[in-house]
Formats: C-alpha cells, structure tokens, sequence
C-alpha cells in the first residue's frame, strides 16, 4: 500500500534563494565536479567531443541509480506497513554476524524513539506522524515527523534499519578518514553491510530556542567488521552561554562516567566536523561527536551509547521550554531562517550520514528529515558590529569551552 510521502519542507521565504538549495542538492547526489559548478566545460566524451551539462549530469544520475541497484536497496524500494513488525532485524547467517546486538541495538533505538517523541509531543502538544516501511531484503524504518507544532516548525525523529551492499568508497564515505573497514576485501570489491540508527532534528519556531541534533548507529559488515558511532549536538540562532554550557555539561558527565577522556576528544571531533568549509565557520556550537569506535569491548561502548540517547531530553527540552515564549522581531526570526540556511547548506554538502544514505539509496523522505521547513539567504549578509548576532558569529568561528 503506498502512502503520500512527507512533504519535504523546502519552502521559500523572502529573500531565500531555493536555487541555491538545489544547486547544492545536486553536488551531493550527483557528485557534480567544481568545474561544472563553476561553468567550465564539460569532460569530452569519448570521440572528443563536448557533452552539454545537463548530459553530464543525467549520465551521473544514471550511474547513482545503478550503484542503488546493485547494493540491492534504492530510494523506492520500501513498502509501507500499517504497523511496525516486533523487529526489523531478519535472521542472518553472515559469518561474524552479531545477532545478539543488532537487536538490543535496534531495541534501544525503538525504546529511546518512543521516550523522546512523547517528550517532544507533551512540551508541544502536538502528535507526531508516524510513517513505518519495510524492505524485501530486511530491515526498514519508523520515521516521526512533528510538522507545524505550536513549539516545534518541525521535529524529526527516525530509525532505520539496513541491509545492503557498497563500494568502498562509500563505506569510506560513511566512516572516518584512514579507518579500514573493508579489510580482506579486493580493490572494488563491494562490502555487505548492516547497518542500524536513531536520528533527530528539532527545529523550534521561537529564534530564542536552539535547533538540537543527534544521531547514533550501529555498523558491521561482512566477516564481522563492526563499529559505533553517535554524538548530540546544538544549534542556537542567539547566545545564551548558561544554555550552552547546560548542554556540554550533560554529556560532558556522561562522557566522564565511561571515560574520563571521552569529552574533551568527541567535543574537540564535534567542532570539526560540523565545520561548514566554505564559510570558515561552524554550524552550532556543537556537544559530542564520534565515529569508528571498536576499541574496547562492544557491551561498553553499546552503554556509553545507550546513556547519551537517555540524555537527550535532559540536555535539551529545558533550554526549549525556557525560551518557547520569548518575545522577538520580524529582524531575529531573519537571523534564525539565516542560520537554517547554514544548517541547510552543511547537511547537503558535508554531513556524512546524507552523502551516506544518497550512495545507498536509502528513503529520501527520511534522509531529508533534518531540513528545517522554512530557510533564508541574504547575499553578502554581515551582522552589526556589537550585536548579538556578531556575539555569536564569534562562537561560530572560534570554538569555545562550554563545560568545566
């Protein structure tokens, strides 16, 4: 049975630039070269002639498409269900495959999807809409979506859980640079994988309140290859630095009570990887991030994942709740929309879990959760010296310390 997909949101706003949006869309599905974005001519194909770009480009998307193919999953091979199935891990016999965690895994995500959402919805009095789909290879998501909230402009939160296989530069694509995980492979050999997560976005309306992300997964692959990665972080439009510190400190403790090193490196890895390259700035203020992690036993790190998800409501509905009811101008709800677009802009160029689920042909509707509905761009903006808008510009370009 097939339902009307989610409405993706991209809406313009005064001042917006939505061509902008799909150039960049465009550069993260189709791979486009910084020649072509910047007008050079396109490559001669093989009789030397010069192919238009549009040529170019369909030939691109053409390739995306049969990559999806051969990883045996693509954007529409899902299929609706009325109600989600007791599990979407299916019995599987890879060697090295670890039953046992893709569950608890898969089940922890289910648990900490419910907890959060009916926090969301208590704070904002609004359901979520639920989307559930399965695959006929296994796996498949639960996707909530909180759109036109009294609190929330939009809140997302979806699980996901994959099977498929990929190039290697794909799984590179979705792990850290210089980690091997596809070792005992052939140089272009494609890597079967599993792969499991909960992820979240929620955009608060007031311009007071920030934007909070978190994402944490569970990978492996063929031959028993296996690894986790996570982190929480915050996006505020104005600084309120008691907010912020409130923020680190929750994982800053959590961090502290699995390893006392743990915060000062994933804070250090969140501010640069959520660093928007071509605007030399970040894109929040960041919390924790990490990747790759099979360092020490995998019940250890699966607790250390568990107590972040578990953190989530405490670190951030506070900080919403405090500000919901702010006053503001038509000129600080611009500044937010602003740094949507920010937010817009690192998500479709940078953010490895959308460079990821493009290549995989993951469903588009959930990749694409994490946009705000509404964004905007201002050409050559520069906030007031002495603002607050400068204030936090600052923080933006210089990382700070947050928690004691």
């Amino acid at each position: 049975s097939e339902r009307p997909a989610l409405h993706s949101g991209l809406e313009s706003e005064p001042g917006s630039t939505i061509a902008s949006l799909l150039l960049m869309l465009s550069f993260a599905v189709l791979g486009a070269s910084t020649a072509l974005l910047a007008g050079a001519s396109a490559p001669a194909g093989a009789n030397g002639v010069v192919r238009p770009r549009a040529a170019v480009l369909l030939a691109e998307a053409a390739a995306t498409t049969d990559e999806q193919k051969a990883s045996g999953i693509s954007w529409d091979s899902h299929q609706y269900v009325d109600q989600a199935p007791e599990s979407l891990i299916r019995d599987d016999d890879l060697q090295g495959a670890n039953q046992d965690m893709r569950r608890r895994f898969e089940e922890n995500c289910r648990r900490a999807q419910n907890a959060i959402c009916k926090a969301v919805s208590e704070l904002d009095g609004a359901e979520f809409r639920e989307d559930v789909w399965t695959r006929p290879g296994g796996g498949g998501g639960i996707s909530r979506v909180l759109c036109n909230g009294n609190v929330f402009e939009k809140a997302g939160c979806s699980l996901s859980v994959v099977y498929g296989s990929m190039p290697q530069d794909a799984l590179q694509s979705a792990t850290s640079r210089g980690a091997d995980r596809a070792k005992g492979y052939a140089p272009g050999e494609r890597v079967p994988f599993f792969a499991c997560g909960l992820s979240s976005v929620m955009h608060p309306r007031n311009p007071m309140a920030p934007t909070m992300h978190f994402n944490y997964r569970y990978f492996e692959t063929d031959g028993g290859v296996w690894w986790f990665g996570g982190g929480s972080d915050i996006t505020p439009a104005y600084l309120f630095e008691e907010d912020i510190a409130h923020f680190h400190q929750t994982y800053k403790d959590v961090c502290d009570t699995h390893d006392p090193e743990y915060y000062a490196r994933f804070k250090k890895w969140a501010d640069e990887y959520f660093t928007i390259k071509h605007r030399g700035e970040t894109r929040g203020l960041g919390g924790i991030f990490f990747d790759d992690q099979n360092d020490r036993d995998p019940e250890a790190i699966f607790a250390f994942s568990k107590e972040c998800l578990d953190s989530v409501v405490p670190a951030y509905l506070p900080l919403v709740a405090k500000h919901k009811d702010d006053s503001f101008t038509q000129q600080q709800k611009e500044w937010q929309l602003m740094r949507r677009g920010r937010y817009v802009e690192f998500n479709l160029v940078y953010d490895r879990g959308t460079v990821f689920g493009l290549k995989t042909g993951g469903r588009i509707e959930s990749i694409l959760m994490s946009l705000p509905e509404t964004a905007r761009w201002e050409y050559s903006h520069e906030p007031a010296a002495g603002s607050p808008e400068a204030e936090i510009m600052d923080a933006f370009k210089t990382p700070r310390e947050w928690a004691k």
